[in-house]
């Protein structure tokens, strides 16, 4: 009984690491450190790296001790369950073409916490793989990547489960968030922007949601591939611009729901190929250059209570057959009227373009976007349709956007 009391966590001690003290260096205080102790690490510089957390520790920065790995070896690995770390700046990494080495590396652990840390100037900022039940929150993770080649992700997941992902600033990276084999997990309340490649990036992950994010000046916003079960709701994808920026990619996905999102000025809101059974519900797409674009193979979708506002091209469609719905969106291009005022118009809407089909055959052809030519290549179209998809048609137009977006 007295050896059950003695191992307690009740007795759990706390280690003070300092330069003033007995114990300078970070890997002395964990060596010295007992399971359940707390790490308390005073202020200052600490050049070390390869600092291994091999036992269940609470390791606390007192105002941001930094950790400056000396630019080429990763600096917190952890191997130990149930551990905390908070409070650190962690810094200084240089690619690696040979190894992912990042700022905190887990390797096979579960019940870990990474918490209000700052990671900087590193290859990869946070790295996972085979970690269960992991939460990473308030983290703020930059650095300054050029190239996609020579840059790692502030985040990354590989073969996780139950990891929750919350309330991060990331920037500056290949991918700000990379979820690789990730299975129920969450990612909500992020910010991240002016990453090089994806704000967030899914590969082969199922039954996952993100929520409350913004994505921001990215190569593209989001990314979801080859994936299934994904829930993304009231997240915003923001200007995210250039010559094939996405606000979100979807690619060989299947049972998603998209739904109360905002897309503004990205050149394409969603494009999406090769998906089924998504259901694009409540958002708004407002001054993109293409808010939907659909490629083939993409069955059973459907596309409803939307709001289309001021979109170069709200609807492009590239594929021989059409099986999905679009009735019930607002479109502020539809000059329809409603009689019977039911707030729903009497007059079908078609959101494909003639013009749109003749810039996905000549892209060149987008120089004339302003031009009278095109107002009347598009009337004469939508007075007798022979090029544009007969079956992609709004039957029940609103005639108010479906939401108050401010």
């Amino acid at each position: 009984m007295a050896l059950m009391i003695l191992c307690s966590p009740l007795f759990s001690a706390v280690v003070n690491v300092g330069h003033a003290g007995a114990i300078a260096s970070i890997q002395e205080g964990i060596n010295a450190a007992t399971p359940g102790d707390t790490l308390l690490i005073a202020a200052g510089l600490y050049s070390e790296s390869e600092i291994e957390i091999n036992k269940s520790l609470h390791i606390i920065g007192m105002d941001f001790p930094i950790i400056d790995g000396g630019g080429k070896s990763e600096i917190l690995i952890v191997t130990a369950d149930s551990v905390v770390i908070e409070g650190l700046q962690i810094q200084n990494i240089q690619a690696n073409y040979i190894a992912d080495i990042a700022g905190i590396k887990l390797k096979e652990v579960k019940h870990v916490t990474l918490r209000n840390n700052r990671i900087l100037d590193t290859f990869f900022g946070i790295y996972l793989q085979h970690c269960r039940h992991i939460r990473i929150e308030g983290n703020q993770i930059k650095s300054d990547a050029i190239l996609e080649m020579s840059s790692g992700n502030a985040i990354h997941l590989w073969y996780c489960k139950n990891i929750l992902i919350v309330g991060n600033e990331v920037s500056g990276h290949r991918d700000g968030i990379y979820l690789e084999f990730v299975e129920n997990s969450e990612v909500s309340n992020n910010i991240s922007v002016d990453n090089i490649r994806y704000g967030l990036h899914f590969m082969f992950s199922n039954y996952d949601t993100y929520y409350e994010n913004v994505f921001s000046r990215n190569g593209a916003g989001v990314a979801v591939m080859f994936s299934n079960h994904i829930d993304m709701h009231h997240n915003e994808f923001l200007h995210n611009w250039g010559e094939a920026s996405y606000g979100l990619l979807l690619k060989e996905i299947y049972d998603a729901e998209i739904t109360n999102n905002k897309f503004v000025k990205n050149c394409i809101g969603i494009f999406v190929e090769g998906s089924t059974r998504i259901n694009y519900h409540s958002n708004l797409f407002q001054n993109n250059g293409w808010a939907l674009k659909i490629s083939g193979g993409c069955l059973d979708n459907d596309v409803a209570r939307n709001s289309f506002v001021s979109n170069t091209f709200d609807v492009a469609f590239h594929g021989t057959k059409n099986e999905n719905s679009f009735d019930g969106n607002f479109w502020s291009a539809y000059n329809g009227y409603d009689i019977d005022r039911d707030e729903v118009g009497d007059v079908p809407y078609r959101p494909v373009k003639l013009f749109n089909f003749i810039v996905h055959k000549t892209p060149e052809a987008i120089v004339l976007l302003r031009s009278l030519f095109v107002d009347i290549v598009n009337f004469a179209e939508k007075v007798n349709p022979l090029y544009t998809p007969k079956n992609i048609i709004d039957r029940k137009p609103l005639m108010q956007p479906a939401h108050d977006y401010h």
